[in-house]
């Protein structure tokens, strides 16, 4: 008989997402069978997900793996894993800064990191990016607090808020801002600025593809020729950004801009990357915010840049919007980002054990 194996773990919203949160001691150290064990949990293969807790949308099939951090300047690690709902596949390239919102929470609770009275300070290190973030949780009474006033487009009700700050953003996935080397390419006949701020993204006019970017996700599903052609777009600028054939991986991601409608600084529609996002990603955000801040990109054509050093900037997207303070600099005319900073909120949905089948956690390394 095969007994089932049991695996500690956490349930959290963070930001616009859902996550299942792992200590990195409760799993296998061999990349490979982490791989499927998160598959297993998630119940990977099928399009409802309905043999595991994935929850059948590309927003909800998401894991998050955290442990102490070695590292001088950070508290904890974390590493970020996209898990496929149909495919058999677990991308760890990009990063979720929704999910990352949890992170900080989830290792407090845990006692990786002791809480202070009132708030407690959280440095993080990307392990996806191996970059640094800071993560200030509420703690009254030295303990989390997830309940508060602070609201984010996108989730119902209000929570505590959680800051968080990020810095050395330019360039995490190819070590530069610009990977093609230009502040706009060609392709299909279209202009883009392919830009690597927090995410290694497609910026793409919405004019330029025959649509205002002011439709609804479900409006952009829709278009099937619209999808055909961001995907061609996309996988021939992943080659000349540096990342090779993005033929079934979730990187680079598009973003379709246009000017803002409701008193925000500009429109997003966020690819992830076969349909539009329900709201955005906070590291999208980020990177769209840098390109309002990047001379000659494609955003200088929707919005009036400002060379200001502290700039706030409002990305629209589906379900709102998201604030975010960028602290740069130019010289030479060249932007140099010193930090990202934006407010989410998380909660703890579940505390337990998911249940794995006993083959898969005894799968050679």
């Amino acid at each position: 008989m095969t007994i089932q194996k049991k695996i500690p773990c956490v349930i959290m919203r963070g930001g616009t997402s859902r996550g299942t949160y792992f200590l990195a001691n409760d799993l296998p150290r061999e990349w490979e069978k982490r791989k499927q064990i998160l598959m297993a949990a998630m119940g990977s293969g099928d399009p409802l997900q309905v043999n595991g807790i994935g929850g059948g949308n590309s927003l909800t099939s998401k894991a998050a793996i955290i442990s102490r951090s070695n590292e001088a300047d950070a508290d904890i690690d974390y590493l970020f894993a996209q898990v496929a709902i149909e495919d058999m596949e677990v991308d760890i390239t990009p990063s979720c800064g929704n999910i990352l919102s949890g992170a900080a929470p989830m290792a407090i609770e845990y006692g990786l990191v002791t809480a202070s009275e009132g708030e407690t300070t959280v440095r993080v290190r990307n392990v996806n990016t191996n970059t640094l973030i800071e993560v200030i949780v509420q703690t009254p009474n030295g303990f989390v607090e997830y309940e508060g006033d602070a609201t984010i487009d996108g989730v119902p009700g209000s929570g505590a808020p959680i800051l968080l700050k990020f810095f050395d953003v330019c360039g995490t996935k190819t070590g530069e801002l610009l990977p093609t080397g230009s502040v706009r390419d060609t392709f299909d006949g279209v202009e883009v600025s392919c830009v690597d701020a927090s995410m290694p993204m497609v910026l793409i006019p919405a004019k330029s593809l025959d649509v205002t970017g002011w439709e609804t996700k479900y409006e952009l599903d829709a278009n099937k020729g619209l999808l055909q052609k961001i995907e061609s777009i996309r996988l021939q600028a992943s080659l000349k950004m540096g990342l090779g054939d993005a033929t079934g991986k979730v990187i680079p991601k598009i973003g379709l801009l246009s000017p803002a409608q409701f008193g925000g600084t500009i429109t997003s529609r966020y690819f992830v990357p076969q349909n539009c996002h329900t709201s955005h990603s906070v590291t999208g955000a980020i990177c769209v915010s840098v390109s309002c801040m990047l001379p000659g990109s494609i955003t200088e054509d929707i919005i009036t840049q400002s060379e200001e050093e502290s700039q706030n900037i409002v990305v629209e997207h589906p379900s709102g919007k998201i604030d975010l303070l960028l602290e740069g600099n130019y010289n030479n005319n060249t932007l140099n980002i010193k930090s990202a900073g934006l407010m989410r909120t998380a909660r703890m949905l579940f505390k337990g054990e998911v249940h794995i089948p006993g083959k898969v956690w005894d799968i050679p390394a």
